[in-house]
């Protein structure tokens, strides 16, 4: 069993891509938008005789006063989804020696799995905090094999109907890319203003739909030739995940979120992905997208959230005042 640095696309997605609800945050392509616009990237594997066991994708990200992180989003991963103690032993250890290297302060990670107890026996005396959400730690998950109508009756009876009701408004969705790029963040500044959330800046979305079209997917809900409504869908392994969306503040009536939510499933499930993810729920953060998101129906899936891994217990508790003091404000 062995350490190595993934260097190709194929490596690291045929093993990423082929656990079970597969992790988008860990593939490939990813790794190459986070380099675009946040930072330099490592892939970190554990491979035994010629098969990857474990894997973990770095981003570097810089904060104040020349300290930086490493980020690992819904990592690292295991096969089979099985914490693997010897793996895990070796991948972190590894972590570590790019961290001394790198001058890093801290691993900031969200795992799948529920391990943290084995990964405090693991890391010994070294500080394993749990610190505020990067990924949302609970998401909703459907079940594509499911046929359309076994979809359809999962649902609250209000999403059915809203699903219904924008079938019959003569709604268009089509696909889209940059070239409507100001569309998109016209609707993405509606939703942000309507419904108190912040968005990421004009780059990252631009970057993202720069990524190969089999990968990221916009679509656009058209009422009489002008957009009205926009998702972005992520595709990777087995799961198809619903990573951003916006709509205008008229024409809510049409119910076209509705209509692309139902697009972007039937499309996953003609595809053969076995898993639509609606990426992020949160009763008291996001009422209303949970609200919206739940009446699709399928599973819950509680994650354990997100831990900061120190390596410099010194800077990091001056880190945590600044973060303190800044969010008080």
């Amino acid at each position: 069993m062995q350490i190595i640095h993934l260097e190709t696309k194929e490596q690291l997605d045929q093993f990423v891509g082929a656990q079970q609800h597969s992790q988008f945050l860990q593939s490939w392509e990813w790794g190459e938008f986070q380099q675009k616009v946040s930072g330099t990237v490592w892939r970190v594997a554990v491979e035994d005789e010629g098969n990857l066991i474990a894997s973990a994708k770095l981003i570097k990200k810089t904060l104040p006063m020349g300290k930086s992180y490493f980020y690992c989003g819904r990592g690292p991963v295991f096969a089979q989804n099985v914490w693997h103690e010897e793996a895990a032993k070796l991948l972190f250890a590894e972590i570590e020696r790019l961290a001394k290297e790198e001058m890093i302060m801290f691993l900031r990670f969200d795992p799948t799995l529920d391990c943290i107890e084995q990964l405090r026996d693991l890391v010994g005396e070294k500080p394993l905090d749990q610190t505020i959400d990067v990924q949302p730690s609970q998401t909703i998950v459907l079940p594509l094999s499911l046929s359309e109508e076994e979809l359809l009756k999962q649902m609250h009876t209000k999403t059915r109907y809203n699903i219904k009701l924008s079938q019959k408004k003569s709604l268009k969705i089509v696909e889209a890319g940059n070239d409507r790029f100001e569309e998109l963040w016209s609707l993405l500044d509606q939703t942000s203003g309507r419904d108190k959330f912040n968005p990421h800046g004009r780059s990252y979305y631009q970057a993202m739909l720069e990524l190969d079209p089999t990968f990221i997917k916009m679509h656009f809900a058209e009422y009489k030739g002008k957009a009205i409504a926009a998702s972005i869908l992520g595709f990777f392994g087995d799961t198809t995940t619903y990573l951003h969306g916006g709509s205008a503040n008229d024409d809510r009536n049409l119910m076209a979120p509705y209509a692309l939510q139902w697009h972007g499933i039937m499309q996953a499930k003609d595809q053969g992905y076995a898993y639509y993810d609606l990426y992020g729920i949160d009763e008291e953060r996001w009422p209303g997208v949970t609200r919206f998101k739940k009446g699709f129906g399928g599973e819950e899936i509680k994650y354990p959230g997100s831990f900061d891994l120190i390596f410099d217990s010194g800077w990091y508790s001056i880190y945590k005042m600044v973060r303190k003091v800044r969010r008080s404000f």
